[in-house]
């Protein structure tokens, strides 16, 4: 018999058309639904029992907290049927790297989950959508993939979800894992891993998302030359319980920002120190001690985001939440 695999459409690239074979940019998202993509693909059944659903359809920049939470808590019930062994989930490519690290913090299963998407509309010359497809199919249905975490696969490639990022605005090879470098390769339709993350995720995650409803709110504050307080007094003044700081270098803030986030973790917030850099790890520092700020480590402001969201729907203590942030 055949793995059986169940694709979730949210839309994204993959999903658009646009009005000519050579427009790359200004498509409209969504014209494709999960039976279409799917459909265009008929490889993908040499490979697997397919089946699909559609989730939603929109740019992946649209998507919300209630949607990750109706993804998430839909993969869950499919991981735990005997009838399904693998999910693949197309996905935008904006924010791709940002919901596989939600699921790879609240997935409960150790069966494949992988993420895929397009640079390219569908139509387009050298369209990349139904190439990732299949191999996302061919990865999902692999034993390999067990117990890796949820994987992004794109362009022949497989990244974990907490390390990969997109790094250029337009290239079909947009996504890399800096400095940690990818999990493996896709190769005449099958996977090759040469590494896998250390962190802990997915049955092992101690995040449990059965009654979240939504999440506490937390901003990322962007450091630069001249900053103030502004943005940071805006966030919490709308309620922020957490702000991430994406930072100069290795957590280098103005005596302003200092001063600003000192004041609104007077005011109950849970400061995070991360960095705009994009390569490198942010370590603590005497100085953290005695700020009580928390080291984002080697996660990006987008993902450290999200980890601090889910961490406050367990903890307040500062200390457990720089173990969370040590471990995950």
């Amino acid at each position: 018999m055949l793995p059986r695999i169940h694709v979730l459409a949210t839309g994204g690239t993959i999903s658009a058309r646009g009005g000519t074979t050579t427009q790359m940019t200004g498509y409209t998202v969504g014209l494709l639904g999960v039976q279409d993509i799917i459909g265009a693909v008929q490889e993908v059944t040499r490979y697997a029992d397919i089946t699909g659903e559609q989730v939603t359809n929109v740019e992946s920049s649209s998507l919300t907290h209630a949607l990750w939470l109706r993804l998430v808590r839909r993969i869950n019930v499919l991981l735990a049927s005997p009838d399904v062994d693998g999910v693949v989930i197309t996905h935008g490519t904006s924010t791709i790297e940002e919901t596989g690290y939600f699921l790879n913090l609240t997935v409960k299963s150790n069966k494949p989950v992988v993420l895929t998407g397009a640079m390219r509309p569908a139509f387009a010359i050298s369209a990349d959508g139904p190439i990732n497809l299949l191999n996302a199919v061919r990865l999902a249905a692999s034993r390999e993939a067990m117990g890796k975490g949820i994987l992004v696969a794109l362009n022949d490639q497989i990244n974990g979800s907490r390390e990969v990022t997109k790094t250029n605005t337009m290239a079909t090879d947009t996504f890399k894992a800096p400095e940690l470098g990818l999990f493996g390769y896709m190769q005449e339709g099958r996977p090759y891993f040469f590494r896998q993350s250390t962190r802990r995720h997915t049955v092992n995650s101690e995040f449990d998302i059965a009654d979240i409803v939504e999440f506490p709110r937390v901003d990322i504050i962007y450091g630069h030359v001249n900053d103030d307080t502004v943005h940071i007094d805006a966030a919490i003044a709308a309620g922020a319980r957490g702000l991430v700081v994406a930072a100069p270098g290795h957590g280098s803030m103005s005596d302003a920002t200092k001063a600003g986030l000192i004041a609104a973790q007077q005011k109950g917030a849970v400061i995070v120190k991360g960095s705009r850099c994009g390569n490198g790890m942010v370590t603590r520092i005497a100085e953290d001690d005695s700020n009580h700020f928390i080291a984002a480590g080697s996660l990006n402001p987008q993902k450290a985001r999200i980890l601090l969201m889910l961490a406050l729907t367990k903890k307040n203590d500062l200390l457990e939440i720089q173990r969370i942030f040590d471990e995950y």
